[in-house]
């Protein structure tokens, strides 16, 4: 890889990893496009352990507080919001997961096209919007319930299609069940941990099956742009997100949209 390969795409998987707008697609892209070669392996797990990273230490209080509750829930001891919360982001976390075994090779054949992430780029983004804009804005976080919860970790397995945006769908679901936007992104960015950590393992798993040599320069300055961007993308996110909306993330969607939907049509 080059140099400006190394810092654009650990760069964009750091801020689009939560920003609502697909990761996927937009690392997909510049090969599509471009003509750039893949990133291989080594370089996907460590833009995976950056923007792992920046999650962590962002949210470490809360991670920490909901683990010992979580823990402490599990031999006998009285239930508390913490608590509550650590099994709600596992049970949200199971269609993904489910959805990604069953579902991954044909995603992987036949959803990674131009057209495909085109067009989640735009429906995606303009039901992000409306749920923004029509939907009741009055939940916290400690509102969870099962039945919430289901709801959006099923809207999360539909981020395995390219283009949809993991952060988006997860965001769009919650806002459509009456949490406010801040409870929306703090439940979102809190379920990207598990998936993450799986998806980020089941490639190093790959990875040291793999008889590919590994750029160790690369490598470090992938987990150090994508921990690095993705932190500042999480901090001034949320700080943002009550005074801006999602309609900023919509107009972008439509945008990269339509400009693909116009080189496949020019080409």
């Amino acid at each position: 890889m080059l140099w400006y390969h190394i810092v654009f795409l650990a760069l964009i998987q750091g801020l689009t990893e939560f920003l609502p707008i697909s990761s996927s697609a937009h690392l997909i892209l510049p090969s599509q496009l471009l003509g750039w070669p893949d990133q291989g392996l080594a370089f996907d797990v460590a833009v995976h352990v950056g923007t792992l990273v920046a999650v962590i230490g962002y949210f470490w209080r809360d991670i920490w507080a909901i683990a010992i509750g979580w823990l402490a829930a599990l031999v006998g001891k009285p239930a508390t919001p913490e608590s509550r919360l650590g099994w709600w982001i596992i049970l949200a976390t199971i269609p993904a997961g489910v959805a990604g075994v069953v579902f991954g090779d044909f995603i992987e054949t036949h959803l990674r096209s131009i057209l495909v992430i085109a067009m989640t780029t735009i429906g995606f983004g303009v039901l992000l919007w409306v749920s923004d804009r029509f939907f009741a804005d009055r939940l916290d976080i400690d509102k969870l319930g099962l039945p919430s919860v289901v709801v959006i970790g099923l809207a999360q397995a539909l981020a395995l299609i390219p283009g949809t945006s993991r952060s988006g769908i997860t965001m769009t679901a919650a806002r459509m069940l009456g949490f406010s936007r801040q409870a929306a992104a703090r439940f979102s960015f809190l379920l990207s941990v598990p998936l993450i950590v799986a998806a980020g393992g089941l490639k190093t798993v790959e990875l040291l099956s793999s008889s590919m040599p590994v750029d160790w320069q690369a490598i470090v300055w992938g987990v150090a742009l994508s921990a690095i961007s993705a932190y500042l993308c999480i901090y001034f996110f949320l700080k943002w997100l009550n005074n801006i909306g999602f309609l900023p993330f919509m107009l972008y969607r439509l945008a990269l949209g339509g400009i693909l939907l116009l080189i496949i049509y020019l080409g």
